[in-house]
């Protein structure tokens, strides 16, 4: 399979040259006149990065990162209210808000954003508008298998999991089932959410679930993508 498209144009590769190792993690907007971007690292740290984007660079530095982390996740944060949210290996998910980030420089290394499980790591981090209706899903599966985004299944209202400080745990997203001992993806954003397989094919997902911790049901088949819908309020 080749590199993802864009909307209206190409391939990522024709409009950014990744070095060996590197992948495009998120698309965002650096408007001056917004809030910013957010970003989350694998070891649970958190920033804001300020407006002092450079004029004669292309491309440059946008948080200084510890040996063996990398950046998870990355997005606009869109307005006052939003929530930065962290969801974690071990099923732990975190949300607390934008506003509790200071902003900081290119070169700045971010701050404690959720404090980690033993051997666990962040898997997915985003910024979602609390005052749309959202969606929480995540996938288990087993540690020891390859299976990535097979497994079981959980789609939680996003309004279920209470807003807690920057720095703290998680609470429990998906309890896991024999055979099931880490999650293998996870995502928050605004509902309906939307799943597909490695073909770009549509998965379907379950029906909500209102239990915050309560166990999936078995995937039909894996899912590699999860997203929801853009734009604004209806």
């Amino acid at each position: 399979a080749g590199p993802p498209a864009l909307s209206g144009g190409g391939a990522l590769s024709e409009f950014v040259r990744l070095e060996k190792g590197e992948k495009v993690v998120a698309l965002a907007s650096l408007d001056p006149e917004g809030p910013g971007l957010a970003m989350g690292t694998a070891q649970g740290v958190v920033k804001r990065l300020k407006h002092d984007i450079p004029s004669n660079k292309d491309d440059w530095e946008v948080i200084s990162l510890k040996d063996g982390d990398r950046v998870i996740g990355a997005a606009s944060v869109t307005g006052p209210d939003d929530d930065l949210v962290f969801i974690t290996s071990d099923a732990q998910l975190l949300r607390f808000p934008a506003a509790k980030v200071s902003a900081q420089g290119r070169s700045a290394a971010g701050m404690a954003g959720i404090n980690l499980g033993k051997g666990a790591k962040a898997l997915w981090f985003g910024v979602v508008d609390p005052n749309r209706e959202g969606a929480v899903v995540t996938i288990a599966g087993s540690s020891g298998t390859l299976d990535v985004g097979g497994g079981s299944v959980k789609v939680t209202p996003f309004a279920e999991f209470p807003q807690k400080g920057r720095a703290t745990g998680g609470v429990r997203c998906h309890r896991f089932t024999k055979g099931e001992d880490v999650l293998t993806l996870g995502w928050a954003g605004p509902a309906p959410a939307k799943a597909s397989s490695g073909n770009g094919a549509p998965v379907e997902l379950p029906e909500i679930d209102p239990r915050r911790d309560g166990s999936g049901v078995k995937l039909a088949k894996p899912v590699t993508a999860v997203g929801g819908p853009v734009g604004p309020l209806a």
